[in-house]
């Protein structure tokens, strides 16, 4: 008796009225940068691995993390870290229970994009 009508009837929401918002769209965002930031991880111990596994070997794969390639890797990565730093801050407030309205959400949403872009940045400089 329940699926009387069930035929009929669109789903909700339906994806071709649905406008995604900043703390969806970040929400996910903030996902991916996690799980890159594992993967980063990754590259990162399979660089130590090779160090201690000999000079041959580890020339071998520091000369693929140093290409424009591994380059550009860890900048994204970097860029991950940091977006997922201030993103991380941002649901801290939310947990206190700070700025929970909708344009506080999306003022805290845009500051963390332009803060992780400058930070990003500026590691880079700091670090040439």
């Amino acid at each position: 008796m329940a699926d009387v009508n069930r035929g009929n009837r669109p789903l909700s929401p339906h994806l071709s009225i649905y406008r995604p918002q900043m703390t969806s769209i970040l929400s996910i965002i903030h996902r991916i940068t996690g799980v890159a930031m594992s993967l980063a991880a990754l590259l990162i111990t399979w660089w130590f691995l090779a160090a201690a596994s000999g000079s041959e070997y580890f020339e071998f794969v520091d000369g693929l993390l140093t290409s424009w390639l591994g380059y550009l890797v860890l900048i994204g990565s970097l860029a991950a870290f940091w977006f997922h730093f201030f993103n991380g801050i941002r649901h801290l407030r939310w947990d206190m229970v700070v700025g929970l309205g909708l344009g506080e959400s999306a003022r805290s949403g845009w500051a963390a994009l332009i803060l992780s872009v400058v930070a990003t940045v500026l590691t880079i400089i700091l670090a040439l």
